[in-house]
This record gives structure tokens, sequence and C-alpha cells, in this order.
């Protein structure tokens, strides 16, 4: 890229050759940090620490240390970048928990996200999008889809309706996906397309909502919301040749990839992937189009008897590709009202009566059964997604009891315990579970939460951050992309500042507050422990992986929604330049 950065990146004035040390060979992507008033940041050690300079070579730093030692190792094709006052170098961040395959469906969807990642805050405007889209398409043979609408930040606070959507068509099958990720809403047609509108239909694990009539609405729930993508996917996406949707599916994957670049993120996560999902990353990898490395976690319930092949990758790389952890969902949403709580929510949610609580997925002992065949058979960890204190229970629980099976080298993870009980963080710490938690729901759905969904008393501990380093947890905070975008700077804002993004003025749950440097070793060191790659990762220290990002500001003082990322280095390597 021939931006000002590149060039500087480039630039080599003054030559000073020597031999560094002995058996020292320079590659072509050698390359040498020194400061010029900015800083490096290091992320080793619990305040933060700094180094005048690095150098890079191999894929590999190689020397920190000062401006003057760094010089040493410069030859006649050594690349050198003086960082300004301003900017920070600091370890590339790695992504704990996403969903990077399924962010590519976004991409043939409508987006209607609201602020602040998007403009859909009402339902006039969700159903013009979808208009203006079926314009576009006139394939009558194809579904129309919509992506991230919320219920929660539309001005009329509800669900849309089926009656809503066939005034967009009803003759052409519509699906909107809520933000979460754990429901969606339906037209007649597709409703008829899936059986949905026969009054004796139900789905194990999923909810078909249902007016005081017996009526579909048309939300869709869970299980009921997966079978939905499944049907899509399989019957009314547009029909091409095995290798042209091959083709098509590896472009999208590569412009995620670059998405979650220009994020600072080197290390990526598909979080709940299918065996199609999985299938993607793999050939993607061996044709050589993956940069950034790439974490997969089969989603048990769709892979449960390809687990055994899947092993095969578990916890170690094939170039860009690993196999973390298996993958269940214990329940739902908590800003979609799915989650499973102890006590109802403050509003039930529709279609269902006051003292609704949510539910769980799995029953109690098939989830044992299941979990004891992961962890007993074929011995590798899980990540289990428990939004509700319920789930959370539930979770502890069971692995409390399949603590025999459980080897040292296995780290299980809670995926965002949202509500997350004040007593139920030290039982997190007996049982040894880490934790990796979702702070910008206090931004995003700060005051939905505490007025609709929670009440204050649990809004004000939902991610209870402060509370996990009070009891020595070693956790991390993730995006759950699409939910939002691959934003973890935001997730760092949110963690440190706990604002609302509806009323700037409230502060949810003060006491849960962590410092900047404490949420940044939740994105880089805590996020390398959780995928058991610290010694070469989420650290400037010699001999880790040169897996870098140069921020535009300094993180651990400036405003981290709003820094800018300048360069991302893979390996590095220059994978994202923003000059």
């Amino acid at each position: 890229m021939k931006t000002r950065l590149t060039f500087a990146l480039l630039l080599c004035s003054v030559l000073l050759v020597s031999i560094p040390y002995s058996g020292y060979t320079q590659r072509s992507d050698q390359r040498i940090f020194t400061t010029k008033g900015g800083k490096i940041l290091t992320m080793e050690g619990k305040s933060p620490a700094y180094v005048d300079a690095i150098v890079v070579n191999g894929g590999k730093i190689i020397f920190t240390g000062t401006n003057n030692a760094a010089l040493q190792y410069r030859t006649t094709t050594t690349k050198v970048y003086e960082i300004p006052r301003g900017e920070t170098l600091m370890p590339g961040f790695i992504d704990a928990h996403a969903h990077a395959v399924q962010y590519t469906s976004t991409y043939d969807a409508v987006d209607l996200n609201p602020l602040p990642y998007g403009h859909t805050n009402t339902i006039d405007t969700l159903l013009q999008q979808l208009k203006d889209s079926l314009r576009k398409c006139p394939d009558t043979g194809t579904i129309i889809m919509g992506n991230g609408y919320d219920d929660s930040r539309l001005r009329e606070r509800r669900h849309p309706t089926v009656q809503e959507l066939n005034q967009v068509s009803a003759d052409r099958p519509i699906f909107i996906e809520h933000v979460s990720g754990h429901m969606g809403v339906a037209n007649s047609k597709l409703l008829h397309l899936l059986g949905f509108d026969n009054p004796d239909t139900t789905v194990a694990g999923g909810t078909i909502v249902r007016d005081a009539n017996g009526n579909p609405t048309g939300l869709l729930i869970e299980n009921a919301n997966v079978g939905a993508m499944i049907y899509i996917a399989q019957h009314l996406m547009p029909k091409e040749s095995e290798q042209e949707a091959l083709e098509k599916s590896l472009r999208k994957l590569q412009r995620a990839e670059k998405e979650w670049f220009a994020y600072g993120i080197t290390t990526l996560c598909e979080g709940r992937a299918s065996p199609a999902a999985i299938q993607l990353v793999q050939t993607a990898n061996k044709l050589g189009r993956l940069r950034g490395d790439f974490i997969v976690l089969p989603d048990f319930d769709t892979n449960k008897e390809l687990l055994k092949q899947w092993k095969t990758y578990y916890k170690q790389y094939d170039k860009h590709f690993k196999i973390g952890a298996v993958k269940f969902t214990l329940d739902g949403s908590p800003q979609g009202r799915s989650a499973w709580l102890k006590d109802p929510y403050v509003n039930a949610p529709l279609g269902e009566k006051p003292g609704f609580k949510g539910h769980p997925i799995y029953d109690h002992m098939q989830l044992y059964h299941y979990l004891r065949y992961v962890t007993d058979t074929l011995n590798m960890q899980v990540h289990m997604h428990c939004n509700g204190d319920a789930a959370i229970d539930e979770g502890l629980r069971l692995i409390d009891t399949l603590k025999p099976y459980i080897t040292k080298d296995m780290i299980n993870v809670m995926v965002h315990g949202q509500v997350c009980r004040e007593d139920q963080v030290p039982h997190i710490k007996r049982t040894g579970i880490m934790p990796s938690w979702f702070p910008t729901h206090c931004y995003i759905w700060g005051l939905w939460h505490r007025d609709t969904v929670l009440g204050a008393a649990r809004a004000n501990h939902i991610s209870p951050l402060r509370q996990g380093l009070d009891n020595n947890l070693v956790f991390t905070i993730h995006t759950d992309a699409p939910v939002t975008p691959p934003d973890l700077l935001t997730a760092v804002w949110s963690a440190v500042h706990r604002r609302t993004l509806m009323d700037s003025t409230v502060v949810l749950g003060s006491d849960q507050v962590i410092s900047a440097y404490e949420a940044l070793k939740a994105i880089t060191i805590n996020a390398a422990i959780q995928w058991d790659e610290q010694q070469s990762k989420g650290s400037i220290k010699l001999h880790k992986r040169a897996d870098l990002v140069l921020l535009k500001g300094d993180p651990l003082v400036d405003d981290q929604r709003h820094i800018g990322v300048k360069g991302v280095f893979k390996d590095g390597v220059l994978v994202y330049d923003n000059e």
C-alpha cells in the first residue's frame, strides 16, 4: 500500500551495519521500531511497562531495549519506523470470543443495526430498508434477509410482527435476524415453508412465539431461529455452482479478516462453528488465503459425530488454523430476554407470562453426558455460553461434578456470564473456570437492562470485572461479533467507564469499573492464556511472535472508543495500513 505509513516503514536513513549476535540471519521482513516521543507498551507485568525499541525478524521479536542498541541490527534492507509522539505500539489484540464466519453472513443481508453502529431506530425505517432491498433483488426464488435489528433500541421498543413483514412482501420469504443472534422474525411465507404456521408444530430447545389465538407472531427464538437459518441456507440462498459458492465464501471470509485487522485483532475466533464453517476455514487455510490465526470452536450439537476428526487440530496450528475448544450453548440472550435466570425478568418478553425466567437449552443429565464425553473421552476443553445466572449455576455445577475428568491443561471457559451474581464469582474461582465477559453490554444495552430486563440491582452487576479482579480471576473480554462489530477498544472503554449509550451520565455499576491497563490485559496476555498461547503471544517479549498493533493514541489515557488503528502486523508482516 503506497501510503505514508508504508513509506515510513520502508525508510532507511544513515546505515549502521553490524553483526548483532552470533548465528544471526536477517530475513527480508526485518523491521525495527524505535520511539521518537511515542511509546511501546509491552503488556508484561502487573503494571504498565515500556521499552524504547524492538527488532522483528523472521516473524518474531528478536530484541527489546534501547533505540541505539536496536539500530545496531539495521542493514540496507531493514525497515525502520520511528514511533512519533501520540502513537503507541503494543501486542496485537486476541479475539477471546466472536463469530468471524457467522459475521460473513451479514454481508448478504440488509444492515438493520441501530446506533452506534447503524441507523435503524424505528420500525418504519426497518421496513423501508427491506422494501428498498426487495426492489434491488428481483429474483423471486431467493429470500430477503435483514440483520442486526434490536427491539431495545427501536423507538417502538418491540419486535416487528409477521403482519409488518408481510407489508414488504407476502409472496417472497423474509427473515430478519435479531442483533443477539438468538432470535429473528419471519413473514408468513417463510413460516409456511418452515411448517411453523401449523399450530401443533414445536421445536425442542426453541420457541415459535404465538399470540393469544395461537397464531405465530413471526418471532422465532433459540432453536426455532436456528432451524430457520438452516432452512434458509439449504433452500433459499442464490443457486450457484459449488466452485462459485466456495469462492464467494472465501472472499467473504477474507473480507471479515480485514475487518478484524482494522480493529487491531491478529488472532480471530469462530466461537460456534457448524461443520460447513469449519470446512470453510480449513479450505481457506490450505489454499493460503488466511493471514491471521483462526481459532475455531465446533458447535457440539452439529458436530457430535465429527469431533474425533476435528481433534486432530486441537490446540495445535496447521499454519493459521486450530481447534480451540468445543462450544456448548446453555441458554439465550439477556437483551433478547431468552437467557435463563434464577429470578423473573422485570418485564416478560413477547409471548410469555409475567414471572418468566427463560429456560435452559439442554436437559441437565443430557448436558452432563455430553460434557463428560468431550472432557473425558475426547480430552478436550469446553466453552460454555452462560448468560443468565441460572445458566451460570448449571455450568458451574457441571464443571464441579466433572472435575475427576478435567486435566490440568484444560482451560474451560464461561462465555458471556452477563447476569452473574455476587456469590457466583468466588464459585467461578473455586471451580477453575475462566470467564470471558462482555462489558459492552453496559454501554449499548445498559438502560434497557436496568429498566426493562433485569432491574437496577442485577443490571449494575453485569460483567462484574472488578469483583473478578478482587477474587484473583484471570478473565478476558470480547465483542461476540456480529452482536457488535469486532470492536475490542470499545469493549475496553466500556470496562473502564461502564457508561450507557442512551444517557452518558449513567454509570452502570460504578463499583465494577477497572483500570485501562487491566482491560487491555483482557484482550492481550489474558486472551493468550485463554487460548494457551501465552508463550508465543499476548505481550512484547523476546522470542514471542511479532503480532503488533500501532495505535493513533495512548490506550491507557485516551478515550479508547476513538483511538484509531494505524497499522497491524501479523508475524512481523504489515497486514493493515491506515495512515
